[in-house]
C-alpha cells in the first residue's frame, strides 16, 4: 500500500510486517475514523482544520516506521532479547495505528459532556479487545496474542518500556504526528518541529542491572529538537488548541447535550435519538455498538434536527451553533478582568437571569489547562565521554519550562450579556 500524505509525504507499508496496517485500515472501526475531524469545532476559528482521525492514524503508524527504523540502527548493542524483532514491530505498528480507534464526536468533547462518559482511551482498549470488533478479529487473525500486547501497548505497557513510551509517552509518534499535521491545516507555523533530526538523535541509556534500556538524547546535537518539539506543543495550546472560539464552541456543544440528556430523562421526545445519549440518560454505559455509531456526521444531524425541538433551550442553542453566533468570553485572571473566575460566573450567572436565560446553559467556566513538560518525563542526555544529565539540566528553556502548567481561565456566555458583563466587571 503506498499513500500520499499532505505532511509526511510518501507513505508505504509494503514489508511483510507492515501488513498489518492495509489489514486494519480497512476494519469498520479504523474506517469510522474518516467521519471524526482531529481537531473538532477547531474549524470554527481555523476553516482548513478539516482532516481527520484517519489521517492521524496512518500519520502515527508512519511515524513509528521511522523510529523503528532508527531503533534498528542502533539497537546493535543490546542483547537480542531487548532488541526490535518483527514481532514487536508489527505489535507497535498495530498500536500507532489503533491508539484512537476509540475516539469519540468533537475531538475530546462528547466524553467530557456525558455525565459518567467514559474516556475515549478506554474505548479504545474494548475495540480491540472485543471479539464482535473487526479490528480485533483481523489482530487475532494474525496472532491469537495480538489483541492483548497492542492493548497493553496502547495503554503504556510493554517488557521494552522505550516501545510502549513510544506509543504513549511525552515523546511519542501520536504527538509528532498531531503537532505537524494539526498545524499544517490550520496554516500556522507553531507546530512544526524538526522530526527527522530528533529521530536521528535518539540513542540507548543502558541499565546498569541488565533492565531493559531506556531511551535518551545523543549529545548537545540533539537538544535543540527536543526544545522545538516541546515548544511547538506550547505553542499550539496557546494559539490552536486554547483558541477563544474553539472553546466557546465546544461550551455550547456541551450545553447543547447536556440539555438533551436532560430532556431524555424527564421523559421528553426529540426530533431526532441518538442511541448513546438516551443510554447515558437512563444511567446506562452505551453498548459498544451504540458508541460505534456515534460519530461528528451522526451528532451533527442532530443537532440540526434539534434546532427544531419543542424545548426552547435545546433549539436556540442548536440553531446558534449552527449559524455560528457562538457565545463570547472574558479572560480572567488579570488579562481583561481582575475578577475571581467563581464571583465572575456568579455574576453571569444573576445577569443571565434578569435576561430570562438560564444560566446552567448560558453561562459557563471554562478552564483550559496542560503541561508541556512534566516533571516526571525521562529522558537524559549522553555525553560522549558516557556522562548522562537530565534534559532539563541541559537545556536553559526546559528547565524553566518543565512542570510549568498553561492555563487559560475564561468566562463564556451568551452574546447579549456582554456589554452588562463588561460594565460591571471592569466596575
Amino acid at each position: 500500500m503506498i499513500l500520499r500524505d499532505p505532511v509526511h509525504g510518501l507513505v508505504s507499508f509494503e514489508s511483510e510486517e507492515d501488513a498489518i496496517i492495509p489489514a486494519l485500515l480497512a476494519s469498520r472501526e479504523v474506517q469510522r475514523l474518516r467521519r471524526i475531524r482531529q481537531l473538532g469545532l477547531t474549524s470554527l476559528a481555523f476553516p482548513g482544520a478539516e482532516h481527520t482521525r484517519f489521517s492521524h492514524a496512518v500519520g502515527s503508524a508512519h511515524v513509528m516506521q521511522r523510529f523503528l527504523a532508527r531503533l534498528r540502527q542502533i539497537d546493535q548493542e543490546l542483547p537480542f532479547w531487548q532488541r526490535v524483532t518483527s514481532e514487536r514491530a508489527r505489535d507497535a505498528l498495530a498500536a500507532a495505528l489503533l491508539h484512537d480507534v476509540g475516539h469519540g464526536p468533537f475531538s475530546h468533547l462528547f466524553e467530557d459532556a456525558l455525565p459518567g462518559a467514559i474516556r475515549h482511551e478506554k474505548w479504545t482498549t474494548r475495540v480491540i479487545l472485543d471479539e464482535s470488533s473487526e479490528t480485533n478479529a483481523i489482530l487475532r487473525r494474525h496472532d491469537a496474542g495480538l489483541p492483548l500486547r497492542v492493548a497493553a501497548l496502547v495503554e503504556g505497557r510493554h517488557e521494552l518500556p522505550y516501545l510502549a513510551k513510544a506509543v504513549s509517552g511525552i515523546f511519542d509518534v501520536d504527538r509528532c504526528d498531531y503537532l505537524l499535521r494539526d498545524a499544517h491545516a490550520t496554516g500556522v507555523t507553531y507546530g512544526e518541529f524538526d522530526l527527522a533530526w530528533m529521530l536521528r538523535s535518539l540513542c540507548f541509556e543502558r541499565a546498569d542491572d541488565g533492565a531493559a534500556p531506556g531511551l535518551a538524547i545523543d549529545g548537545m546535537k540533539g537538544v535543540t529538537a527536543i526544545e522545538s518539539f516541546l515548544l511547538a506543543r506550547l505553542f499550539m495550546f496557546q494559539q490552536v488548541y486554547f483558541h477563544k472560539s474553539t472553546r466557546a464552541g465546544e461550551m455550547m456543544i456541551r450545553a447543547i447535550l447536556r440539555r438533551a440528556v436532560e430532556l431524555v430523562t424527564d421523559g421528553d421526545r426529540l426530533p431526532v435519538t441518538v442511541s448513546a445519549i438516551d443510554a447515558s440518560a437512563a444511567g446506562i454505559e452505551p453498548t459498544l455498538e451504540q458508541y460505534l455509531e456515534l460519530d461528528d456526521l451522526v451528532l451533527s444531524g442532530a443537532i440540526r434536527a434539534w434546532e427544531n425541538a419543542k424545548d426552547p433551550i435545546l433549539s436556540d442553542l442548536s440553531k446558534r451553533l449552527g449559524r455560528r453566533h457562538l457565545w463570547k468570553t472574558l479572560e480572567l485572571g488579570g488579562v481583561e478582568s481582575d475578577a475571581p473566575p467563581e464571583q465572575a460566573l456568579e455574576i453571569a450567572e444573576g445577569i443571565a437571569r434578569e435576561r430570562g436565560l438560564d444560566p446552567r446553559f448560558y453561562v459557563t467556566l471554562d478552564r483550559a489547562s496542560d503541561v508541556p513538560y512534566p516533571l516526571d518525563a525521562e529522558l537524559r542526555v549522553i555525553f560522549p565521554d558516557g556522562r548522562a544529565r537530565d534534559l532539563s539540566k541541559v537545556s536553559f528553556l526546559l528547565g524553566r519550562l518543565k512542570g510549568e502548567r498553561l492555563t487559560r481561565t475564561r468566562l463564556v456566555f451568551a452574546p447579549e450579556l456582554r456589554d452588562d458583563l463588561r460594565a460591571t466587571l471592569s466596575a
